[in-house]
Formats: structure tokens, C-alpha cells, sequence
């Protein structure tokens, strides 16, 4: 789950089969009684149809957990107020040592936590092109890179365009968030 409307839908789906809510989150719903197994088949199928999935194994919460801190932190924090590292931000936040985090999720998602990130703010740098309010240097500093030159280099690495470029196509592509 990535936004807002992530959240409504998922509740949505839990209240359907009958479920009481305790909290949904992105990437998390806690219920305040067990769930039967008829419940788990018919919300797994409701998530299915609205493309989320539910997630009972472990690692694959944890990569969930490392995805959505992420996502919130790239679109919904301020990365130029970010004051640790990375690796640090995320151990801290799951309490798990970096090193399993960054083995996990690179063995499952065939991509490092690193990459996942970066394209996640390369997203965010799409967006903030469109809509036209900040300059390319604002956006640099507003999501941690260090020059606009940093930014354009691994702008053009990702897109194959400049920003500038990008900000002149007609249609500009842009990724969903949980499909990079």
C-alpha cells in the first residue's frame, strides 16, 4: 500500500468479509479478533482483484516494512532533513541488523535496497518536474542530493532523459510505486 486510497480500499476489503478493524497502516492491517479461514480466503481474493496481495510470511512483511519506509520517506518525509544514513534509518525502524535487511530484500525483489531507493526518488523527481512549482535546484536539495548535478546524472542513468528533456516531452512516464 502506498497512499491514502491504498488504506480506504484495504479497510474497505476487511470490513467486507466481516473482519474488526483495528488499524490498517500502509502495509499493515491489525485486526481485533482472528480471523477464520473462510475470512482469510475471501479478503486474500478481494486484495488480489484491487492488486495488493496478503502477506503471512515473515520475510515478506519485512521487505513490505522496508519498502513502505521507503515510499514514506521519499514522498511523505523530507529527505533534506534526514539526518542518518539509510541503512541506519531502516535498521532502526525495523530493529534489524542492515546487512540481513539488504541480503533479504536483494535476494527476493532481484534488486538492492540502494536501487529500490533511487528509483523510488527518481519517481519523486518525475512528479516534481510536472508539476512545475520548484526548481531543479529545490528538488535536489529537497530530496538529499548533494548538487543538481548529482540529481541530472542519476536522473539521465535512470530515464535516459535530462530533466530537462523529461520536463519537454508531451507525455511524461511515470511508474507506479509498487511496481518499481
Amino acid at each position: 500500500m502506498v497512499c491514502g486510497r491504498c488504506i480506504k480500499t484495504v479497510t474497505g476489503i476487511f470490513q467486507q468479509a466481516g473482519a474488526d478493524i483495528k488499524l490498517v497502516k500502509l502495509g499493515e492491517a491489525e485486526t481485533l479478533t482472528s480471523l477464520d479461514d473462510d475470512q482469510i480466503k475471501i479478503i486474500r481474493e478481494s486484495l488480489a482483484k484491487e492488486g495488493f496481495e496478503l502477506l503471512d510470511d515473515q520475510k515478506m512483511k519485512i521487505i513490505e516494512q522496508v519498502k513502505n519506509a521507503i515510499v514514506n520517506l521519499v514522498h511523505y518525509g523530507e529527505l533534506d532533513e534526514l539526518n542518518v544514513n539509510l541503512s541506519t534509518l531502516l535498521s532502526n525502524k525495523l530493529h534489524k541488523d542492515y546487512n540481513y535487511l539488504s541480503n533479504l530484500f536483494s535476494s527476493v525483489e532481484s534488486t538492492t535496497i540502494e536501487q529500490y531507493f533511487i528509483l523510488q526518488k527518481i519517481e519523486k523527481v518525475k512528479e516534481l518536474l510536472v508539476y512545475d512549482e520548484l526548481s531543479l535546484s529545490q528538488i535536489a536539495f529537497k530530496l538529499g542530493y548533494s548538487s543538481v548535478a548529482h540529481l541530472s546524472n542519476q536522473f539521465k542513468k535512470v530515464t535516459g532523459f535530462t530533466p530537462s528533456e523529461f520536463k519537454k516531452q508531451k507525455e511524461h512516464h511515470r511508474n507506479h510505486l509498487d511496481k518499481l
